[in-house]
């Protein structure tokens, strides 16, 4: 495309042009055959027609394929990981191009390392050595603003949006300690810190704050060891005045609920209401078909939509494929959720806990929870339901534990599960499936406008499950079904639930493809939306000291993924930005985000 003005030739050239892919806007609206003009990071021309090719350093032939804007992940635990590896690979290569941090009340804005060791490295086994070296290494901020601009300082691979956490305040504020410990409420002067905390990440830009009230998440470390998160010590008076910060910017909570308590799970419902006051925006974990409990789900639809139809703001969070975690040996936080379980996690070194799990009054304990009907629960605690996948011993390989109870002449299971850690400790490796197993309720919940696609946990639980393309599996459940003649929901508003309703809801400057928006966007090849997407690989994390953590690789599925209008994987490869170049950007609240310059881009570099 070329004119002239008098003797003076200006041509406007394409950095990269997208030719005939089949393009979602993010709407929602009709997806056509469209060819997409890009340049300075952002869509400028979107044309059935061709495009002027003269001098377009990229054409990517789409033909035959999807064009959508870069899906958005919620709900993950990066905090650290951004810190020392920003490039965060492992989502972009999926087409996921933002990613929000601080979720479950943690987030590293305030806490130095000790106290982000002890708090994410159990909750979210990350190893705590690890998490300690990653904050005090890299840690060069004192509020939210100064935190943003560290990490856009790095040569951060995705757009990243954060919340505050709750956890994180509470025990920058007061101490770990007087922070987890049920006879101690902040101070006058405490509780007005943590508003300032709370005000200033706002004005900074941050979504809003996390809290978490579940009880089986526990703290690492010596001191503070098995106590629960400090947001869980909160009291009324504490919440309500953070809360209200977060109603007067209508920014969002995003909380967990004590499952035990019914009450708190219907006042974390509830509490989305204005009704004399503005609504607080509500994200609640979590909306899962647990295997436990096969009839809560029917309740989280129907009363998300009561509360919105009364005046609120609420949305469950949602992972839209099968909740399966795998494990080594007793290290799994499932096991948090019961005494006995609880008690063995309890305990680091090895020759400790195997004591305890040969001790026999440990192990009748153990049964007894183990076969109680009673009380809420995540797990199914079903042990002929949990497959042995690795083992020295090949001959149980493919078994369940209930199953190996009975080659070993009708052991209860929990013996043989407790006897086979024993035998081959963190050797074993075995699975199962907590939740979303049955696929018509998936099909259900995926349409339903009171609940979110998310709840990854990108960057945590390395050892235990991999959903980074979960976006990708709910596309192809979307595109499976209607080739069976059965659809439950169109590609367009599947695609419009992963990308701009939820940067819409959280008023972030993402989730669309039209002319003007930034430039984040992935193509999709819907051939390969196949079997692929259902395995895991494994891959080392240098900065984890070459831990290997559960991955997924698709890459025939994911052809590209450009964020800022710059391509980070070609043909599931990275490219030579990827690590080295910043692409993405902090995402503010409320706030349009150009995307980075050249030259912005090249300040934020390794080395």
């Amino acid at each position: 495309m070329r004119c002239s003005i008098g003797i003076v030739s200006l041509e406007v050239r394409y950095d990269t042009i997208i030719r005939n892919g089949r393009w979602f806007d993010g709407t929602g609206a009709p997806s056509a055959v469209r060819t997409l003009g890009i340049r300075d990071g952002h869509v400028v021309s979107i044309t059935p027609g061709n495009l002027d090719e003269t001098g377009c350093p990229q054409v990517i032939d789409a033909s035959g394929k999807w064009v959508l804007p870069g899906m958005l992940d919620i709900h993950t635990h990066y905090d650290v990981e951004v810190l020392g590896g920003p490039s965060l690979s492992e989502s972009l290569r999926h087409g996921v191009t933002t990613v929000l941090l601080g979720s479950c009340s943690l987030s590293t804005v305030y806490v130095d390392g000790v106290d982000a060791g002890d708090i994410f490295g159990r909750v979210e086994a990350i190893p705590r050595e690890y998490v300690i070296d990653a904050v005090d290494q890299h840690k060069n901020w004192t509020n939210g603003e100064e935190y943003i601009a560290a990490l856009e300082s790095r040569p951060l691979g995705p757009n990243i949006a954060a919340f505050i956490g709750h956890s994180d305040m509470r025990a920058a504020t007061m101490g770990l300690d007087r922070a987890t410990r049920k006879d101690e409420r902040p101070t006058k002067d405490e509780q007005a810190q943590m508003e300032r905390m709370l005000a200033e990440a706002l004005r900074a830009g941050f979504v809003g704050m996390s809290s978490q009230q579940l009880l089986f998440d526990k703290l690492d470390g010596e001191v503070c060891r098995s106590r629960t998160l400090p947001s869980t010590y909160a009291k009324p008076r504490e919440l309500r005045r953070l809360k209200t910060l977060l109603r007067r910017s209508g920014r969002i909570l995003q909380s967990g609920p004590d499952i035990e308590n019914p009450a708190n799970l219907a006042s974390q419902v509830f509490q989305s209401l204005g009704i004399v006051r503005n609504p607080l925006k509500t994200s609640l974990l979590s909306a899962a078909d647990v295997k436990s409990n096969p009839f809560a789900v029917k309740m989280m639809g129907p009363a998300a939509r009561l509360i919105n139809r009364m005046g609120g703001n609420f949305r469950w969070q949602h992972l839209p494929v099968p909740f399966e975690v795998y494990a080594d040996g007793i290290d799994l936080v499932i096991f948090e959720e019961f005494g006995a379980g609880a008690a063995a996690l309890h305990l680091r070194e090895e020759v400790e806990r195997n004591e305890l799990l040969r001790d026999a009054a440990y192990r009748r304990r153990f049964r007894k929870e183990y076969d109680s009907k009673f009380g809420l629960r995540v797990w199914h605690r079903d042990f002929f339901d949990a497959e042995i996948v690795g083992c020295p011993d090949e001959s149980v390989i493919g078994k369940s534990f209930g199953q190996v109870g009975r080659d070993r002449g009708g052991v209860h299971p929990v013996d043989a599960f407790l006897d086979l850690v024993l035998e081959h400790g963190s050797a074993l490796r075995w699975r199962t499936t907590i939740s979303n197993h049955r696929p018509e309720v998936l099909k259900k919940l995926a349409r339903d406008p009171g609940i979110q696609m998310g709840f990854s946990d990108a960057g945590a639980h390395l050892r235990n499950m991999a959903f980074y393309n979960m976006g990708l599996r709910l596309l192809r459940h979307v595109r499976d079904s209607a080739r069976s003649g059965a659809p439950f929901m169109t590609i367009e508003h599947a695609v419009h639930r992963l990308t701009g309703e939820l940067a819409d809801w959280y008023r972030i400057d993402a989730g669309h493809l039209r002319v003007g928006d930034r430039a984040d966007l992935v193509i999709i090849d819907p051939e390969h939306l196949d079997s692929v997407l259902d395995s895991y690989a494994e891959e080392s994390v240098d900065q984890y000291g070459g831990l290997s953590r559960m991955v997924n690789r698709n890459e025939d599925t994911v052809t590209a993924v450009f964020v800022g209008g710059r391509a980070v994987f070609l043909d599931g490869l990275p490219t030579d930005l990827v690590g080295t170049r910043r692409t993405g950007r902090f995402l503010r609240a409320a706030h349009n985000a150009p995307a980075p310059t050249e030259q912005e881009g090249a300040l934020a570099h390794v080395g």
